[in-house]
């Protein structure tokens, strides 16, 4: 059963740019996913940088210690040093991760459109996330001042990414088999050449039709060639 998340995407995704005023009416009219499904995405986004905070918490000095048995043991430690944010932070990170790989399968792109050229750009997809990571490895739970930077820093770029229509890209989706391009494209039927960023699970070919769908600025492109395409 498909949540409200998976319903707002998929609405989202599927608009169709020809349907209703034409192309170019549509893409003056480009949609924003709602406010919850966009932090699902962009939390998911962060998952890295939640597995380098719950590696920094961990407790090494009790790496080698005896397991503990029965875990109710008053003598027990938990080998963290801040368990309830860290643990927490990374299970939601995860989830949201999950939420929104789900989300993506779950889009069928049904928009056609003729692609001329196409420029594959590994290297951009990771412009979007790692370096702040980077920034922010040597963070503590326990330095609360660096804490708050971080979420008031991550506050911002919540806001930038969503405003400027980048927010689905993520670049952990690389591991998943998604490629990022830079495309020349037409509309069936309108010869205007337009351009555009997609996400793909498929290597992308100039001269061929593709069904695509829209979140914010960027296409998603699922399929290897649009049914009736040449």
């Amino acid at each position: 059963m498909e949540g409200p998340f998976h319903v707002r995407l998929k609405r989202l995704a599927n608009c169709d740019p020809l349907g209703q005023g034409g192309a170019i009416g549509k893409e003056k009219n480009r949609l924003q996913p709602r406010l919850f499904a966009s932090l699902i995405l962009f939390i998911g986004s962060y998952l890295p940088l939640s597995l380098i905070l719950l590696a920094q918490d961990f407790r090494y000095d009790l790496l080698w210690s005896s397991p503990c048995w029965p875990v109710d043991n008053p003598t027990c430690e938990i080998p963290l040093r801040n368990a309830g944010y860290s643990l927490t932070i990374f299970g939601v990170c995860v989830a949201c991760f999950i939420i929104s790989l789900v989300a993506l399968a779950s889009i069928k792109p049904k928009t056609p459109i003729d692609l001329k050229e196409t420029n594959y750009v590994p290297a951009d997809l990771m412009h979007y996330t790692l370096p702040y990571i980077v920034s922010f490895m040597s963070l503590d739970y326990q330095e609360t001042g660096k804490f708050i930077g971080l979420i008031i820093f991550l506050g911002w770029m919540f806001t930038i990414t969503y405003r400027s229509g980048q927010l689905i890209l993520n670049p952990l989706l690389v591991v998943f088999g998604w490629r990022l391009y830079e495309v020349k494209y037409v509309f069936p039927g309108d010869a205007t050449p337009r351009t555009a960023r997609i996400l793909s699970t498929e290597k992308l070919q100039p001269e061929t039709r593709y069904n695509q769908a829209m979140i914010q600025d960027v296409m998603i492109i699922k399929s290897d060639k649009a049914k009736g395409g040449d």
